[in-house]
């Protein structure tokens, strides 16, 4: 997931969950879940169109940013990819020009590309209650874009910035769980938790998993990055105390050796295989812990973007399915 924002069949997914709570209320107070009550259990996330690799490949869209979203899609369907994993800006874009996501969404569809996550929630854990009140409709169409094109999550950056010591990890729990009931009763879909370096008490994997956590919910996930998991800190090892089911998506890429770690920003990452990271240790942990969903390729690079596209998606499929094969094999 970027810092900041760009200026399977769901119902099979989460069958059941109407049944799963009582209203959720925009005055803040989590809805309660009836003690007990169980979702269905998603289905199983079909496996990859590629040998070697216990996970579906997704493409992040940012990683060919600057082509239009509709070529977009059709490099990550030629390139090779198992889905992609588009920006809310680009699906309310596509709106702006008159398209209809629901259309959009059959043709991912039919280009056989599933979209098991958007990107993203922005703001979407303000400080206050009337802060609260005044994203809610935001968010809940950003929610309904991502629903309309068959995304099966959606990103929750946890913004905006405050100070650590106003950032209440109860009141962002008490938040997300609101987020998540919204999202899988009024939209089909689960808004899972991500952690970014520059958010002061969502900075790292533990402080997003304990937000997930204290939530309460049972369908609360989380969002790991390699990339944002060595700038901000988080310690690899950390992903053997996961169990698969939590994790929404894993966002896959490599850091190079120079700048150092304090210096990175999310413009310097690189194909995976191509820096430092100990990603094979990594994916072994993932495969470990149980975790079957799509690995996405997420890269920022402003030299990939000056680079042919296609180029750039097969490159980077390439690379991620050798170090998979590499590690699993």
């Amino acid at each position: 997931m970027h810092p900041t924002p760009p200026s399977v069949d769901r119902r099979a997914f989460l069958a059941g969950t109407a049944a799963l709570a009582a209203a959720v209320t925009t005055s803040g107070t989590a809805a309660s879940v009836e003690t007990g009550a169980r979702l269905a259990a998603p289905a199983a996330t079909p496996p990859s169109r590629h040998a070697g690799t216990p996970w579906p490949i997704c493409l992040d869209t940012a990683t060919i940013r600057p082509v239009p979203l509709l070529e977009k899609i059709r490099i990550a369907a030629e390139a090779g990819y198992d889905g992609i994993e588009p920006w809310e800006s680009e699906l309310a874009d596509h709106e702006r020009s008159g398209g209809n996501l629901n259309d959009l969404g059959k043709m991912l569809r039919d280009r056989g590309l599933r979209v098991p996550s958007v990107i993203g929630l922005w703001n979407a854990i303000p400080e206050t209650q009337d802060a609260w009140d005044a994203q809610l409709p935001a968010s809940r169409d950003r929610m309904r874009m991502a629903s309309a094109i068959g995304a099966q999550h959606i990103q929750v950056i946890p913004q905006p910035e405050r100070p650590r010591e106003r950032f209440d990890p109860a009141w962002a729990a008490a938040r997300y769980r609101d987020l998540v009931e919204i999202g899988i009763r009024d939209y089909q879909l689960v808004p899972a938790m991500v952690f970014v370096k520059f958010l002061p008490g969502a900075r790292t994997l533990g402080q997003a998993a304990q937000i997930a956590i204290d939530s309460g919910h049972p369908q609360a996930k989380v969002i790991p990055d390699t990339f944002h998991m060595f700038i901000g800190g988080t310690p690899f090892g950390g992903l053997q105390h996961l169990r698969g089911e939590f994790i929404a998506i894993f966002q896959f890429n490599d850091a190079p050796a120079v700048p150092g770690r304090e210096a990175l920003e999310d413009r310097h990452r690189v194909y995976p295989g191509d820096g430092v990271l100990p990603l094979r240790e990594i994916l072994r942990d993932l495969k470990r812990i149980g975790y079957t969903g799509c690995v996405s390729l997420e890269l920022y690079n402003e030299e990939y973007w000056k680079q042919d596209p296609m180029v750039v998606a097969r490159t980077g499929l390439d690379k991620t399915l050798t170090v998979i094969r590499s590690a699993c094999g």
